[in-house]
């Protein structure tokens, strides 16, 4: 997608061999502009698929999911990274491990947001280590839902995550591929 490309080579900050700060315009600032494309990008690349939930964690991948379940016309449910006292009855839960944050949480979804005739797409800001992408695809498996697919705003091909997911049958749909940050700059797959 050569506009979130444009972006990233605008705003986009490299900060190591592993870390690409985009939070002026994708997790942290907005573009709405942007965002709404994408969702338009991710409805399109999953054109022909019957979609009923959309379904992220918090915080980055809301507003991306959010759009696409515009676009789609669905629902968009988002794992919650703490289970609130007002989360009362059956849930659905996941362990994820933030490599930029380094903590390990447990993302949680009432079961009422998620039956087992539902269809699913995930929709994420990143994917590296594929963490959130198992621990979301776990949710959906406690609620027998079907998994239609992945949708990534930026993959860090050079981690295995897409790799991995791809190998367990996953259809993994990437926006933007990055091959590597070295030396200050973004090389794009």
């Amino acid at each position: 997608m050569n506009l979130l490309k444009e972006k990233i080579l605008e705003e986009g900050h490299v900060l190591s061999a592993n870390i690409l700060k985009v939070d002026s315009f994708l997790n942290h600032q907005m573009d709405p502009v942007l965002m709404y494309k994408i969702g338009e990008e991710f409805a399109k690349r999953f054109e022909g698929e019957i979609i009923t939930k959309v379904l992220t964690v918090e915080a980055s991948g809301i507003a991306a999911a959010l759009m696409t379940g515009l676009v789609l016309g669905v629902p968009v449910v988002f794992a919650k990274k703490k289970k609130p006292s007002t989360m009362d009855g059956a849930f659905f839960s996941g362990r994820i491990h933030s490599f930029t944050k380094n903590e390990t949480v447990d993302i949680v979804v009432a079961s009422k947001y998620l039956k087992s005739e539902d269809r699913v797409l995930i929709i994420d800001d990143f994917l590296a280590t594929g963490e959130a992408a198992k621990g979301m695809i776990e949710i959906a498996r406690q609620a027998a839902c079907h998994l239609v697919g992945v949708g990534i705003c930026i993959e860090k091909s050079f981690q295995d995550g897409g790799k991995q997911l791809r190998e367990i049958g996953v259809r993994v749909e990437t926006l933007v591929s990055i091959n590597a940050l070295t030396n200050g700059k973004v090389d794009f797959v």
